[in-house]
């Protein structure tokens, strides 16, 4: 009875949730059958020009006009959108996201970015996009609207894609599909909590063998014709040797990441290291072998007790004087709507404006090779930008009045826009 009782009050739980959710995910977007033209904005290219006083156009999802609007120009059977004083963006890329693959974080079941075993190349993340999160609305109101979804856990987690962040299911949301292959390279050494100090990882030369074993076998793979019995790791593992998937090493300290740039150079890859957070040391090694950083959230505290407070402040404006190939990112999935101020805080650090908008858009596209449809303000690109009424990367001033993905002005109600209204209502009410 009492087993009974409890599984009809779980049913109503969820069959509540259900109802309550629906309300808070907006209808998608129908496609663009209207061409649209705005003007008037100041217009962040992405590619570190600044258009003052600029007009845009674009029709069929594709942007057909980037120019100066003191020129005249007519724009017949045109939607015309006044953006006078306006700041005019590329869409911002959120890369290594968990965004769509779990839900709450403090429930297991909502969960869906990580796979048991070690070894699991095999796993595809799109397939377990969840295009009627009610995180991503709150996500995209902040001007994010593209994001790389990420399988985590064990040394080899799958495939990450780069998904639109407007779309039915995960097909539709699908924008450039299985494009890296993530290893998460074996730590040096870990902080033992019973014992409360750094202990060495006594397993870590095994654990390379190990690694090293892996790869080595599924090259051999790769390089037969046609194998006499199907590996479906091996089989996922191609991609990564004919260059169609890249091959994103998650490391963090000095020495990690320079035996994961060689182990990469052993197999003739070219690695894209995530994390990142030594990178600040080893610039010149890592321009040299041509690797890029997706660096780990800024907002976060510095890996050694003898570093600068500010040292994650300190490293966008570090890489960029070096020269090294790199954009932002974040751990948490909900927090991808503060990957702006990310930027932002790194600019009195010495990380100039515009370089931190490329590091949001045109950099992060170069990065998973979508550079060529996305990630600037361009004539023939996507039409995938937004306008905000202040400064974007500045939290006083940012205020996302319009967004399009492919042309498509979506809805940026969510979630947290309807808890205000209403508890804004209840207040005045009293």
């Amino acid at each position: 009875m009492k087993f009974r009782f409890a599984t009809l009050i779980v049913a109503f739980m969820l069959l509540f949730a259900v109802q309550t959710f629906a309300q808070d995910v907006p209808v998608v977007a129908p496609p663009q059958t209207q061409a649209i033209v705005v003007r008037g904005a100041t217009a962040h290219l992405g590619n570190g020009q600044v258009v003052e006083n600029s007009v845009v156009a674009f029709e069929a999802g594709k942007i057909t006009v980037v120019a100066d609007n003191n020129v005249k120009r007519d724009f017949p059977n045109h939607k015309v959108v006044d953006a006078t004083g306006k700041h005019l963006y590329p869409g911002f890329i959120a890369p290594n996201s968990t965004l769509g693959l779990t839900e709450i974080g403090g429930v297991r079941a909502t969960h869906d970015y990580n796979e048991i075993g070690d070894m699991n190349p095999n796993i595809r993340s799109i397939v377990a996009f969840n295009t009627d999160s009610e995180v991503t609305p709150t996500v995209r109101s902040m001007g994010v609207l593209l994001a790389e979804v990420t399988p985590q856990g064990g040394r080899i987690s799958g495939t990450s894609s780069i998904v639109q962040l407007d779309a039915w299911n995960w097909e539709d949301a699908a924008y450039a599909t299985d494009i890296a292959m993530h290893l998460n390279w074996p730590a040096t050494s870990s902080y033992n909590w019973r014992q409360q100090r750094v202990i060495k990882n006594e397993k870590y030369d095994e654990q390379l063998q190990e690694l090293e074993l892996f790869f080595k076998q599924a090259q051999a793979y790769h390089q037969k014709v046609k194998p006499e019995t199907p590996n479906l790791r091996f089989e996922a593992m191609k991609g990564v040797f004919d260059s169609s998937k890249r091959l994103f090493i998650h490391a963090d300290n000095v020495q990690s990441i320079q035996e994961a740039v060689l182990f990469a150079e052993k197999f003739q890859l070219k690695p894209v290291i995530v994390g990142g957070r030594d990178s600040w040391m080893i610039p010149d090694f890592l321009k040299s072998h041509g690797v890029p950083v997706v660096i780990r959230s800024t907002q976060s505290l510095p890996g050694r007790e003898d570093e600068d407070i500010d040292q994650p402040f300190k490293t966008p404006a570090m890489l960029q004087a070096a020269g090294v190939e790199w954009c932002f990112s974040h751990e948490e999935y909900w927090q991808q709507r503060n990957l702006p101020f990310q930027a932002g805080q790194a600019i009195p650090f010495g990380l100039a404006y515009e370089d931190a908008i490329k590091a949001l858009t045109s950099s992060t596209a170069k990065i998973y090779g979508i550079d060529k449809k996305v990630g600037t303000i361009e004539a023939g690109k996507d039409a995938t930008l937004f306008i905000s009424e202040g400064d974007v990367l500045d939290m006083r001033t940012s205020k996302v009045t319009s967004a399009f993905i492919q042309g498509r002005e979506i809805n940026l109600d969510n979630k947290q826009e309807i808890l205000y209204r209403r508890f804004q209502m209840k207040y005045k009410q009293r």
